[in-house]
C-alpha cells in the first residue's frame, strides 16, 4: 500500500461509493443500440438520440417530484417505464411501440455498457478501499448492471433502500448505515455535480469524473474541474492514480 503525506485530502478515506448511470457506465449507446433495432425491425427513422435525451429528463423531472414529496416513491424501473410512455405519446411514436418494444427499451437500462476504464480503476481502487454502488437506479436492476458489465464492487447499495432518490440525504445516509463509516471516511464518485455538491454538504469527499460522451458525441455536458472539488479526473484508472491505488 502506497503510505500517503497525512495532509493528502484522501488520508482519512476507507470507502469509496459510486454513481452507476452514466459515471460508471455507458447508457447512451445502448439505448440507440436498441432503438435502431426497433426502427430495422419497423422501418422506423426515430432519431433515438433525441429520444434518449427526452428519457433521460423526463425520468429527472420524476425523481425530483418523488424527492420534493409532490408523488410518493415509486421505483427506477417504473419512472423509466412512465417516462418512455409520455414521450413515445408526445412524439406520436405510441402506436408503433408494442408493450414487447417498451420492454426491451426499459430493460435496456439493465444492460448497460461499462465504460472502457471502468473494470480496470476500480478493480485497483477495491484493493485499496471499500467500494459501493450509490445508485439512484433500483436494487435489481444495479444487481443487473454490475453483472453484466463485470463490475468488481464489494457492495451494492441504491437509493431504493431510503425509499428516495439522490440529492436527498437519506440516500447518502445509506453509505454511513451499511458500511459503519462516518461520511468524511468515504468519497463520493459521480460525472454529475448535483450528486457531488449534496455528497459534500453531507460530509463526504467528492471526486467528479469526467464523461463527456454520457449524452452522446454532440452532446456538451459540463466537465469542468472545480476547485470546491477533492478530486477532478477523466477516468477511474487516473482516480486510482491520484489517491496511490496500484
Amino acid at each position: 500500500m502506497v503510505k500517503e503525506h497525512p495532509t493528502a485530502w484522501y488520508a482519512e478515506v476507507r470507502a469509496i461509493a459510486f454513481d452507476v448511470q452514466g459515471t460508471c457506465a455507458d447508457f447512451y449507446q445502448p439505448v440507440l443500440r436498441a432503438g435502431s433495432a426497433i426502427n430495422q425491425n419497423k422501418g422506423l427513422a426515430i432519431n433515438w438520440a433525441e429520444v434518449a435525451a427526452e428519457w433521460r429528463a423526463l425520468y429527472r423531472a420524476t425523481l425530483n417530484e418523488v424527492i420534493d414529496g409532490k408523488r410518493p416513491w415509486i421505483r427506477v424501473d417504473q419512472i423509466y417505464g412512465e417516462a418512455l410512455d409520455t414521450l413515445l405519446e408526445r412524439r406520436g411514436l405510441d402506436a408503433l411501440l408494442t408493450e414487447q418494444d417498451r420492454d426491451d427499451l426499459n430493460a435496456v437500462w439493465t444492460k448497460l455498457d461499462p465504460w472502457p476504464d471502468a473494470v480496470e480503476g476500480l478493480s485497483r481502487l477495491r484493493r485499496r478501499f471499500v467500494t459501493t454502488t450509490l445508485s439512484n437506479a433500483g436494487m435489481a436492476a444495479v444487481v443487473a448492471v454490475v453483472k453484466h458489465a463485470q463490475l468488481p464492487f464489494d457492495a451494492i447499495l441504491t437509493a431504493e433502500l431510503a425509499r428516495s432518490y439522490k440529492p436527498a440525504p437519506a440516500v447518502y445516509q445509506l453509505a454511513v448505515n451499511y458500511l459503519n463509516y462516518s461520511p468524511h471516511q468515504i468519497l463520493m464518485v459521480a460525472c454529475h455535480k448535483y450528486d457531488l455538491t449534496a455528497a459534500k454538504t453531507f460530509g463526504m469527499r467528492t471526486a467528479f469524473v469526467a464523461r463527456p460522451l454520457e449524452f452522446g458525441p454532440d452532446a456538451r455536458p459540463d466537465i469542468a474541474s472545480e476547485s470546491w472539488l477533492d478530486c477532478c479526473v477523466d477516468s477511474f484508472s487516473s482516480l486510482a492514480d491520484e489517491v496511490g491505488a496500484v
